[in-house]
């Protein structure tokens, strides 16, 4: 059995597990019941009917939060030639070639995100088991491997996330932070609602959204009514 704190039992007491509430309520909920010293994310919590061990009921996908994710990403790109001076003139902080990923085959993984061009995927290949449990083995699904160099950094240095659905059918994506107005984690959290629904895996069938939770790092888990959401 899970050890709830004192703090955390308090704030459930004020939450209704009755209701469905509106995005809106949710996040008015749980900026009131915040009481910890640091500005905590706001995530969603979306379950699927999705079985992800079948290939045609996969999700895996990324979205642009228009109002960004309030977090400072740290990009590093491998390239080589003339793109290691565009990574560097596109905002990369930390770009190399053959020298980097030896840096990173001896353990070197202080970055958020990592973006290769085509032509070092096969030098890439043998960084698989280092940087793949991480979530940072890059990937042309993900946007991740790519000669837009200029484009593909500026987009997630301004807020594009990769998601992708775990094992239980449950997408978890950080959405701003709780100190954002209203109205910027409403914007972020439709972004997220109309690209899970745009990448709808094709073996999906009968009932696609099950449930959506939003919470933050140290608070609960709200539930949302999809119907509004979906207005």
């Amino acid at each position: 059995m899970v050890k709830r704190s004192r703090r955390f039992l308090s704030i459930l007491q004020e939450l209704d597990k009755n209701l469905l509430y509106s995005p809106n309520e949710a996040f008015l909920l749980l900026k009131k019941l915040s009481s910890v010293n640091f500005i905590e994310t706001l995530e969603a919590h979306i379950a699927l009917g999705l079985d992800p061990k079948y290939a045609d009921q996969q999700l895996r996908s990324t979205v642009i939060l228009p109002k960004g994710s309030g977090k400072f990403v740290k990009v590093a790109v491998i390239t080589q030639g003339d793109k290691i001076n565009t990574a560097i003139a596109a905002g990369a902080d930390l770009v190399g070639s053959e020298d980097l990923i030896e840096e990173i085959f001896k353990g070197r993984l202080d970055f958020d995100k990592l973006i290769a061009t085509p032509d070092m995927m096969l030098l890439i290949a043998k960084l698989g088991r280092f940087l793949g449990p991480r979530g940072l083995m890059p990937s042309p699904k993900s946007g991740t491997v790519t000669n837009e160099l200029r484009s593909s950094i500026s987009e997630f240095k301004a807020g594009k996330l990769e998601y992708k659905v775990d094992r239980t059918g449950i997408v978890h994506v950080p959405i701003g932070k709780l100190n954002f107005p209203i109205d910027d984690l409403s914007l972020n959290l439709k972004a997220l609602q109309e690209s899970v629904d745009k990448n709808r895996p094709s073996g999906s069938k009968g009932k696609y959204w099950k449930s959506l939770y939003l919470s933050s790092t140290m608070g609960p888990g709200v539930p949302v009514d999809l119907n509004i959401l979906k207005i």
